[in-house]
């Protein structure tokens, strides 16, 4: 039954946007999907009418579900009748947008080649990162790096690549586009290039601040709420698909103040006993702890600390991946580490083995460390807060943070489905 309603959902998604033709951008990488997606969506609702991919809507159920603007069925096969009747209905009239934003995934190869057969003419396609998240049913990074590509190699002419001149493989791949392209990124190629990215404090409140340079016009950004480089990636991504909108630097650099990564993404909250949390819960691969830990070496007036759930779906990359976050840990004077998980043992075992100069502490799960993490915590820590969706280190967050009340606003997997898993 599974494999006949994805077929029907292929099939409506495409009479979907053969009635409708909106102009479509797709985003795709290993990490920042979702905040590039935000993103893009935040500049450009500005000025046009916007879907976007909502929470983690972008495998062969979620993109079509966003493009018929349907919720997921579950198990019920009462309600995605109910969903393919309303979607059939929606052929003949439905308010349709003008842009859709949609983030893709690949778990499997073949995923991006499906999703993008299903959107037909792309005119701009995004690759945020290629890393070694997701490599568990990838048999190397080359061959996962040959998926993500396969959303470039699906654009014409006509189209634009998005690109990050930063990740030395898209760097390498970017002459193997037939669309035109554009980097984004540090990297003095860049057609958005950033620079003088700097975290600030203004009013008690944290941020970013850094310049785009496009064209020769040069436009400083602040993004408020947000910390380290990965939601100034976002940003520069977004400011390229506002540029190709008809969207000047200077009005996207506006609309991008009120604009802050989604929760669980490097977002900084106050915690108990004068403290500080970077929250980066949402999901965790190297690339992406290298930068948080980034982000906490640049901030930290106290202690600095981290509790790490580590990484899954790293494949044969498993191990290695661990060490390096160790090596990177290590590197950036953490002065108390606390590991939870099987995964993050091999951090332990690492730093031990290094000679780890602070305290480490292991706990099999999130709900097993809160409340020693709680305790340890002193004024002025600052403490970063990052794992895999499996590892469930928003509860952690929660236990530590000023204002627990408002959980369900600012943190991750806040949902009664979530919070009833254990």
């Amino acid at each position: 039954m599974k494999k006949l309603i994805q077929k029907i959902l292929y099939g409506l998604a495409k009479l979907t946007l053969a009635r409708y033709r909106p102009r479509v951008i797709a985003v795709t990488g290993s990490v920042g999907k979702t905040s590039t997606t935000g993103a893009i969506v935040k500049v450009l609702e500005t000025k046009f009418s916007v879907r976007g991919s909502a929470g983690n809507y972008n495998n062969e159920f979620g993109v079509p579900l966003t493009i018929i603007n349907e919720k997921s069925g579950g198990r019920n096969l009462l309600l995605w009748i109910l969903i393919i009747i309303k979607a059939v209905l929606k052929l003949i009239y439905a308010d349709y947008p003008q842009v859709l934003v949609l983030e893709l995934g690949a778990d499997r190869p073949g995923d991006i080649g499906y999703l993008a057969g299903m959107l037909g003419r792309i005119e701009i396609g995004v690759l945020t990162d290629i890393g070694i998240s997701h490599l568990e049913f990838f048999s190397s990074q080359s061959e996962l790096a040959k998926e993500k590509w396969t959303l470039i190699k699906k654009l014409d002419r006509s189209a634009l690549a998005i690109l990050n001149f930063d990740n030395p493989k898209i760097f390498e791949y970017r002459t193997q586009a037939k669309a035109d392209v554009w980097g984004y990124g540090f990297n003095p190629s860049a057609q958005i290039m950033i620079s003088d990215f700097q975290i600030i404090r203004v009013n008690d409140k944290w941020g970013v601040n850094f310049k785009i340079h496009h064209n020769g016009n040069v436009v400083p950004y602040f993004l408020p709420d947000a910390l380290g480089k990965p939601p100034v990636y976002a940003a520069a991504a977004a400011v390229g698909c506002a540029v190709r909108f008809g969207i000047d630097l200077a009005t996207a650099s506006e609309i991008l103040k009120s604009f802050s990564p989604p929760p669980g993404r490097l977002r900084m909250l106050s915690g108990i006993k004068n403290t500080l949390i970077i929250d980066d819960t949402y999901n965790a691969a190297p690339d992406s702890t290298f930068a948080a830990l980034e982000a906490l070496s640049q901030i930290s007036s106290g202690r600095k600390v981290i509790a790490f759930g580590g990484m899954t779906e790293l494949g044969n990359k498993t191990e290695s991946g661990h060490r390096e976050v160790a090596g990177k840990i290590m590197e950036n004077n953490i002065d108390l580490v606390f590991l939870v998980g099987e995964n993050a043992r091999i951090v332990e075992h690492e730093l031990r083995k290094r000679k780890f100069g602070g305290q480490v502490k292991w706990f099999e799960t999130a709900d097993q460390a809160r409340i020693p993490i709680q305790d340890e915590l002193r004024e002025q820590d600052t403490i970063l807060v990052k794992g895999s969706q499996a590892g469930r280190m928003e509860k952690i967050v929660k236990e530590i943070m000023d204002e627990p009340l408002r959980a369900e606003e600012l943190l991750v997997r806040q949902s009664q489905k979530w919070l009833a898993t254990p």
